[in-house]
């Protein structure tokens, strides 16, 4: 369940970084790369690729697992000169938010851009994601039906 996993805490720093940028939209990716990091140099240490993953499931959530289907992923590493490797992959087909995504993971790790990164590249995926949930938590409570019992004493 997604509002489940964004709602967790991580305790892996990079790993929450990876997660946000994973769900991050390519503007989202993009705009803070253009406007804080022009020229930036890197390597490509994986080009842009896209494969596929198989997908497990659980009847009930608790029963055998089984294979679901496959789904379409995207993933690219990235160096930058300063020597930080940045790792993206997300669900779908599209090598450049894949790229941009593995730039900032990179970033993330380097001591001078960490700052910038969260501000303007993770705060902003944080608080979409969020308002998305409570958006849809909303919509689900404005269908709740509430059940009640009346109960007639009869003497």
């Amino acid at each position: 369940m997604p509002d489940a996993e964004a709602a967790r805490p991580n305790p892996d720093p990079r790993a929450a970084t990876m997660a946000l940028l994973a769900r991050a939209t390519r503007k989202e990716l993009a705009l803070p790369l253009s406007a804080h990091w022009p020229n930036l140099a890197f390597a490509t240490i994986r080009a842009p690729e896209i494969g596929l993953v198989m997908l497990r499931g659980r009847m009930g959530g608790d029963g055998a697992p089984f294979n679901l289907g496959e789904a379409t992923v995207t993933r690219a590493v990235v160096e930058l000169e300063t020597g930080e490797r940045g790792y993206g992959q997300f669900l779908g087909r599209d090598p450049t938010r894949a790229e941009q995504a593995a730039i900032l993971e990179a970033l993330a790790q380097r001591e001078a851009d960490r700052e910038m990164v969260e501000r303007a590249v993770l705060a902003p995926i944080r608080q979409r994601l969020q308002e998305e949930a409570q958006r849809k938590r909303a919509e689900t409570a404005a269908t709740r039906v509430d059940f009640f019992t009346l109960v007639r004493a009869e003497g």
